[in-house]
């Protein structure tokens, strides 16, 4: 079978790791039940930023967030490993800008996930996805972001939602920890 994931809060933390950043970068000890307690995409509401600002700061410390102590959502290496074990396709499929391509591709395999560098694909924008995975006529998808999810709604995909508060709305299957996914094959 061919399963397909984003990475930024599908595969890793990446949200709450830009959280725990901007405490530290804005000198702020905003506490972590704030940022769960999130019901959008975007953070910086909390730390008092509008939209603008809180692109700004993001924009900022983009390569800090990407690639400094993000850790992977528990079991998601593992479970991932155990899908190319038992000899299933994975593909990356992330909106993080192309710039960032190789360097995501090469922090990705060094914390552990099996990638297959003709399965990784970066730079696109979120609605283009959807291009990607009719294309590879994925079986399985994986995401966080309703805005994605929402456009493959129609699609013989199979999709999944990585639950978080900001997506609670969307009526899709939900995996909530990373030991469910041998629950699919």
């Amino acid at each position: 079978m061919k399963f397909g994931f984003d990475i930024d809060d599908t595969l890793i933390n990446l949200r709450q790791h830009a959280f725990n950043l901007y405490n530290k970068k804005l000198k702020k000890n905003i506490p972590l039940a704030s940022f769960h307690a999130l019901k959008t995409v975007e953070i910086h509401e909390p730390f008092g930023l509008n939209a603008i600002e809180g692109k700004q700061l993001w924009d900022s410390l983009r390569e800090e967030i990407y690639f400094t102590n993000c850790t992977p959502f528990p079991g998601a290496v593992e479970a991932l490993n155990e899908l190319v074990n038992n000899d299933h396709q994975v593909y990356y499929i992330t909106a993080r800008k192309k710039q960032f391509a190789a360097k995501t591709k090469e922090w990705m395999k060094e914390i552990g996930f099996p990638i297959v560098d003709s399965h990784f694909y970066c730079g696109m924008e979120d609605h283009e996805k959807i291009r990607i995975i009719q294309g590879l006529k994925l079986d399985y998808y994986f995401d966080d972001k309703p805005a994605v999810l929402e456009t493959l709604i129609d699609h013989s995909t199979q999709l999944y939602v990585k639950d978080h508060l900001y997506n609670k709305h969307l009526e899709l299957n939900r995996i909530e920890d990373w030991k469910e996914l041998k629950q699919l094959y």
